[in-house]
């Protein structure tokens, strides 16, 4: 799913706070010059960040148009934080070098009067810049917008830097090094400053921190100055001599701190920062705050986009805080309904994010903590039961996961029940397997079905003209609709076995494939070598997939594991029946009435990812689906049974209106009461507590080390292929007299031999390796570790 470029920040203002009466900790400095054009979208981006402990200095450097001007004051009005200054018109160094004499904090942004930040900017880069001492400046990624459209997301370098500016303007800067020496040259004006600047800072050996998310939006426009320095030549030359006396400076091997999960203290405890202000919303709301491990495009996190997107907003405010890296490819659709959305991963230290949680639970006063899926979460439950008596704790399990980590979610969810109030699950199989298996209370868990939205949903509403012209199918074409992740769990490759039968009976069928995942390119090359290009129709992930429902005649869904899939729900609400495997909860929808239940004959533990499957469970599909296709008035009634029945429960209306009930029943007081009970109990075991978390980030780290130690030996493994294909090349296009022969293979081997090494000794996965192994083999801990380790991992 690509970038959505309409989304801009800013379009509308939030009025989300009342007044800030705190001190500023941060300063955002504007140069403006007759540029109220685009300023109100730059105003209401600042406004409408989430910390909003900043003051914003705008200089009005001379502006001559008099509506400007008013723009200008009359928008500075609106908000004590802001402070106008006023001087001659002397370019953006000058009136940032003004900026910066007044400026009140020790955090400097600087933002262009036409530029947009995300809402979450200041906050990112505030608590990088205060977590991290020897950063000098934080950024993030960037796009450029307006004229020209791109994403800006280079992996930083000096050496880069001396080659190209890679670095947006746009960054959170410690103000002592201004104090030190004017970097901005006033006479400098619209000259490449900020290229300039950042090759000073990188000369005295300062280094960045990089946030690898897009939160800063340059707008480009051909009149603009770069488009500007692009059509003067001369002067562009001048400004390039510039630069390259700056570069003679910049030492190279200057990287920046980057994240992504990164752990750099080992069995460092949780801890919180000293924080006491708590935001002045406008409006008293119930605030929740979600524990999600991403945002990807998948059921489970459709799940969760339903519930911020359909929620009562009058009543509830949702936040959200992920903790696995990831692309989160969800993440802008989930922006439009959250404005609290913060990514661990992506701009700290693991072993600062329980710090990080509790910032936002005291800062935002939540009432409501929900852990969906967050594995790390689940460990931080009980450290956080003991800082907050009165927060309600909650989670929700989708799907049961007998074969990762020995349990999954279920098992975990099982381990910490006692600090949880209510644990939701989203199928009665999987709520069965919790109670029986793992030991969960009953009396705390509640099956909450995922909805669906059936105004949406609506087939009488639904346009699918042109859809089968669009792929090349004929209209008389019976289709079959398999929707999901392509990935070994949804066992596509059976789906295809399936196909190739069918079609043995009815020539004119056409399976539509919809989605993508880690074997869609697989699965490609094999309808490609079974010749099944006009029968199977490979589509990859497609944005409307409403219409996709409505032209088929069946949904298809062949997985070896599943809970109770939202894809068998929503083609059931399109009024289509379906084929599916019997596994997980998916009897509680499918039966004679609306499809087919098909016995699943593999065993997850022995057969994932295997391509071998029996005659009789291909035989079953295959049947299934001709009997079924074979009798258009029995398929047409199977189809409004499907639509009936999740109707009558199964609804988005119904989802919500649990949830409200049961939000209701935790914020009563005598749920409180126990709450802060229980609270005090954790507290008396409060070291068992810490350290069962500072064990799960030890672990954690482990595993992390182990996937850099697999990838580097893989890509070893690749090396030495790749090389010993060269050599056998090379012995085949050159046969040297027998006497040299030895040699010269003997001579190849050494040279490639020591090259690998060297570049292997030079790998920090190498050196992983080594002090993985010392640790785990030699140190008390680690051998504790490596029992955790053989209990947790799969079998």
């Amino acid at each position: 799913m690509g970038f959505n470029f309409s989304l801009e920040p800013g379009k509308v203002l939030r009025k989300r706070y009342g007044e800030i009466k705190e001190k500023p900790l941060v300063s955002v400095i504007t140069a403006y010059y007759n540029a109220g054009k685009y300023f109100e979208q730059t105003f209401n981006s600042v406004l409408n960040q989430t910390f909003p402990y900043f003051e914003w200095i705008i200089v009005n450097d001379g502006s001559t148009n008099e509506a400007d001007v008013r723009l200008l004051e009359s928008l500075a009005q609106r908000d004590s934080r802001i402070k106008v200054l006023r001087k001659e018109n002397g370019g953006a160094a000058a009136a940032r070098n003004l900026g910066i004499k007044v400026s009140e904090t020790d955090i400097i942004v600087f933002l262009d009067a036409d530029d947009l930040i995300d809402k979450r900017y200041i906050e990112y880069t505030y608590f990088v810049l205060q977590q991290n001492s020897g950063v000098t400046w934080a950024y993030t990624d960037s796009l450029g917008f307006e004229e020209q459209e791109y994403l800006w997301q280079k992996e930083f370098s000096s050496e880069a830097m001396k080659k190209e500016n890679i670095l947006p303007y746009v960054s959170a800067i410690r103000k002592d090094i201004f104090l030190e020496e004017e970097l901005y040259d006033d006479n400098s004006k619209n000259m490449w400053e900020d290229y300039q600047l950042w090759l000073k800072l990188l000369a005295k050996g300062h280094y960045p921190a990089h946030i690898e998310q897009v939160m800063f939006w340059y707008r480009r426009l051909n009149s603009g100055a770069l488009a500007k320095i692009e059509k003067d030549e001369q002067l562009k030359e001048s400004l390039k001599m510039r630069i390259q006396s700056l570069v003679r400076d910049v030492p190279d091997g200057i990287r920046a701190v980057t994240f992504g999960g990164k752990r750099t203290k080992e069995f460092a405890r949780p801890h919180k920062w000293e924080w006491d202000r708590i935001l002045p919303f406008a409006e008293e709301k119930t605030r929740i705050l979600m524990l999600l491990p991403h945002m990807e495009c998948g059921g489970a996190d459709k799940f969760n986009l339903d519930i911020i997107k359909n929620i009562n907003k009058e009543k509830y405010e949702i936040g959200i805080i992920t903790t696995v890296p990831a692309e989160s490819e969800w993440r802008q659709q989930f922006a439009q309904y959250a404005d609290d959305i913060f990514e661990l991963p992506s701009f700290l230290d693991m072993n600062d994010w329980s710090a990080f949680i509790h910032y936002y639970i005291k800062s935002r006063n939540v009432k409501i903590l929900w852990n969906i899926s967050s594995y790390y979460g689940y460990y931080t439950l009980p450290w956080l039961r003991a800082q907050f008596s009165e927060l309600a704790i909650i989670d929700c399990v989708h799907a049961e996961g007998q074969y990762w980590r020995a349990g999954g979610y279920p098992r975990v969810s099982a381990a910490v029940d006692g600090v949880l109030e209510k644990t939701f699950v989203t199928n009665e199989f999987t709520r069965n397997i919790m109670i029986e298996r793992y030991g969960k209370d009953r009396s705390k868990t509640q099956v909450i079905y995922t909805g669906v939205d059936e105004t949406e949903l609506d087939p009488d509403k639904v346009d699918c003209s042109g859809i089968k012209k669009q792929w090349g199918i004929e209209e008389k074409r019976p289709v079959v609709l398999y929707l999901c992740r392509i990935a070994p769990e949804k066992r596509p490759f059976l789906m295809l076995e399936v196909a190739k039968e069918v079609k043995k009976r009815n020539k004119d069928i056409c399976f539509l494939v919809v989605g993508s995942g880690p074997q869609s390119e697989e699965l490609q090359q094999k309808v490609k070598l079974e010749g099944l290009e006009n029968t199977v129709y490979i589509l990859g992930k497609q944005a409307d997939i409403k219409s996709y429902y409505k032209i088929c005649d069946l949904f298809l869904l062949t997985s070896i594991k599943e809970g109770l899939s939202i894809t068998t729900l929503e083609s059931m609400v399109m009024g289509k029946p379906v084929v599916s495997a019997d596994v997980g909860s998916q009897y509680e929808l499918v039966n004679d009435k609306t499809g087919r239940l098909i016995p699943c004959r593999q065993d997850e533990a022995r057969d994932f990812d295997s391509r071998s499957f029996s005659k009789e469970e291909i035989t079953d599909y295959v049947d299934a689906i001709d009997e079924l296709l074979s009798n258009k008035i029995e398929l047409v009634k199977m189809g409004k049974a499907c639509r009936e029945k999740i109707l009558a429960g199964y609804t988005l209306n119904c989802l919500m209106e649990t949830l409200d009930k049961e939000f209701t029943d935790l914020l009563q007081p005598d749920a409180m009461e126990k709450r802060a009970e229980f609270s005090k109990t954790i507290m008396s075991l409060k070291n068992i507590v810490e350290d069962y978390l500072t064990l799960y980030i030890a672990y954690d780290n482990k595993e992390l080390e182990a996937s850099e130690i697999w990838n580097a030996r893989e890509w070893y493994r690749g090396l030495y292929a790749q090389e010993c294909a060269k050599k056998c090349q090379l012995e085949t296009a050159v046969s040297p007299a027998p006497e040299l022969s030895g040699r010269i293979s003997n001579d190849f081997e050494r040279s490639q031999a020591e090259l690998i090494l060297q570049e292997v000794y030079q790998m920090r996965s190498w050196k992983l390796v080594e002090r993985y192994r010392r640790f785990m083999d030699y140190t008390f801990i680690g051998k504790i570790l490596r029992g955790f380790r053989d209990v947790l991992r799969p079998k």
